[in-house]
């Protein structure tokens, strides 16, 4: 997730670029960079680190001109450094990108064995470099030619030295607003940026491309058709704005997670197959796997939750055996780790200081370390041998939602990359496995949908002090993390156990006041789960039901019930944690809880 920002008119360019970029800084703050045309001059600007950095860059050698781009930068391919940042330039042609290419390696190669040279760790170069390619005095077309050579995500601005009155514009499955204002024209990849200045907008579609020049806006599908837009006045205020609407940040991440889940898992799955998992960085091969005894997982809190679902996964795909640790005591119990363990340590902002002494720990004793991280060059991707990055952005509010999902699903493409090295899953079951994936998305946007009937639950039960979250084997973990997720941000007490502890002491504390939030899925532990249930009912207790779809076994017994996809064992706990989000979400607001900064809590816990 970056922010991109694109002005044409008649003032001058680079406040307005500074100002949008501000607003935007809340998508990366990896490095930034601008790029403007000045007297048929192009120039490009960047500098590493938050964007105060490039202000003080124009600030000593000022940058000119009414036309340009500017990029804001959460690092996906490549580290933060300045030949990573955005502007991207090949030539007269100036790129900013949001979004993935998965095909870009490919494409790279193809670019340099034709004799290009790369100067960057990126997949957006590829675009400039196409771009270029296939430049002959007509921008709009050599973009045209570009973005239909590639797979993938993509909310791209163009501007061209030899075109120097106009900005191309264009998108698929990453947003981009075009503003409209008076001789003055804008695009964005989110409102804010251009909010100050104009409110009013239209939204690009999928495969859509749009010209800016100082007559107006031009827009196009992908093979040159014409095609018209209906321009919208946006009545929000910037802080809203901001939130894209939305109350909170933490409700507006939980609503990511269909694009931070694709962003993740797409660009690892092979084009032409379907059936591989490709880490291009994973020094793991069909030779060492089999030195690999066992893994050791290391995370805290909701990764930690995380790590013991991927011990479910792992475990069943690839038949290595998984150790989950908290990270505070790891290294405080002298763990049996040497060469023949790998250990995983999962953490959203790679600062957490518990995971990170855990590591060193690992590391000492002659572990190979492999990180599961959201942020790039943090301090735990630094340490480790390995890192497969998470590609949810930049998270906001304290209580971790995208972060948790998508760390479930590096961990899923882990489990099918070491199965298929050590031949415990077959072609086709890799394929199986991966297509269940690719539903995921969707999956979630169903389960979203049904955010009223969640908010009317929460309106019933949010005077409540005490819950209890109840699931069995993989989905264990989530009743944990519904839990956590209850406590930190309401400041209900709530507890998550297996269910079938439940008669070892919760079942003491059951009554006619306390909601139990039941994980109910129809799969092998369903017969189980339905026992428990019943010890509940027989107590006077409520009960929140989450089952399968189309499962109606469960309405006459459960106060509440929610319906989720069916999907493989394996990934039910991506899909049943999202309505657990949204009810400590909805609980929480109704009792006046400062959601996305709860009391006593930090986003990075970076002390012991």
């Amino acid at each position: 997730m970056c922010g991109i920002v694109g002005y044409i008119g008649k003032k001058d360019a680079v406040p307005i670029l500074l100002d949008g970029l501000r607003r935007l800084e809340y998508r990366g703050y990896d490095s930034a960079g601008i790029s403007t045309i000045d007297k048929n001059q192009l120039t490009v600007r960047r500098s590493v680190g938050k964007l105060v950095n490039l202000a003080e860059s124009l600030k000593d050698n000022p940058m000119g001109g009414k036309i340009g781009i500017g990029h804001t930068r959460w690092a996906t391919h490549g580290k933060p450094s300045e030949q990573n940042a955005h502007p991207h330039r090949v030539n007269g042609i100036v790129v900013v990108h949001n979004g993935i290419i998965e095909n870009y390696i490919s494409l790279k190669k193809e670019l340099i064995e034709e004799g290009n040279s790369f100067t960057s760790d990126t997949d957006t170069e590829v675009i400039a470099h196409l771009v270029d390619k296939y430049f002959e005095g007509d921008i709009e077309e050599a973009v045209r030619k570009a973005l239909n050579r590639i797979v993938g995500a993509y909310a791209i601005g163009v501007i061209c030295e030899e075109e120097p009155d106009k900005i191309v514009a264009a998108r698929k499955h990453s947003p981009l607003a075009i503003g409209l204002g008076k001789g003055e024209f804008f695009v964005a990849s989110d409102i804010p940026a251009i909010l100050g200045y104009t409110r009013e907008v239209f939204f690009l579609e999928d495969g859509e491309m749009a010209v800016l020049s100082i007559e107006g806006v031009k827009i196009t599908d992908l093979s040159g058709k014409t095609k018209s837009k209906e321009v919208k006045k946006v009545l929000w205020d910037l802080v809203m704005a901001e939130k894209s609407g939305y109350k909170h940040f933490m409700l507006k991440e939980i609503y990511e997670q269909p694009r931070a889940i694709w962003d993740t898992f797409r660009g690892r799955t092979s084009q032409e197959t379907g059936n591989v998992i490709l880490f291009e960085n994973l020094d793991i091969n069909e030779k060492n796997i089999k030195d690999i005894k066992k893994i050791f997982i290391v995370a805290c809190g909701t990764s930690w939750h995380a790590a013991l679902v991927g011990k479910y996964i792992i475990e069943e795909i690839c038949k290595i055996p998984v150790e989950i640790d908290i990270g505070s005591e790891f290294r405080y119990r002298k763990p049996l780790i040497d060469k023949g363990a790998i250990m995983v340590a999962i953490s959203q902002s790679g600062e957490t200081a518990d995971t990170i002494a855990a590591l060193k720990e690992a590391k000492e004793k002659g572990s190979r370390v492999i990180s599961i991280c959201n942020v790039m060059e943090s301090s735990i991707a630094r340490e480790s041998d390995e890192v497969i990055y998470t590609h949810a952005g930049p998270e906001i509010g304290v209580a971790s939602t995208k972060a948790f999902t998508t760390q479930i699903v590096a961990l899923y493409q882990l489990a099918i990359f070491l199965g298929r090295l050590n031949k415990t899953v077959s072609e086709e079951d890799a394929k199986i496995l991966i297509r269940d994936l690719v539903k995921i998305p969707e999956q979630v946007e169903s389960i979203l949908d049904q955010d009223e009937y969640i908010e009317e639950i929460s309106r019933v039960y949010s005077d409540r002090s005490d819950f209890l979250y109840l699931g069995r084997g993989i989905n264990y973990p989530i009743a944990l993390e519904g839990a956590l997720k209850l406590k930190e941000i309401s400041y209900i007490h709530a507890e998550g156990y297996p269910a079938g502890e439940m008669k070892h002491g919760p079942i003491a504390l059951i009554d006619e006041k306390m909601p139990v939030v039941v994980i109910a899925p129809k799969d092998r532990v369903y017969e189980k789960i339905m026992g428990n249930i019943e010890e509940v009912k027989a107590r006077d207790g409520i009960v929140i039901a989450l089952t399968t779809e189309g499962n109606r076994g469960l309405e006459d017994r459960a106060d509440h019930t929610l319906f989720i996809p069916e999907t493989s064992y394996l990934l039910e706990p991506i899909l049943y944690v999202v309505p657990l989000q949204l009810l400590a979400y909805h609980i929480a607001v109704r009792r006046g809880c400062d959601v996305d900064q709860p009391r006593n809590l930090a986003k990075s816990v970076t002390v012991e």
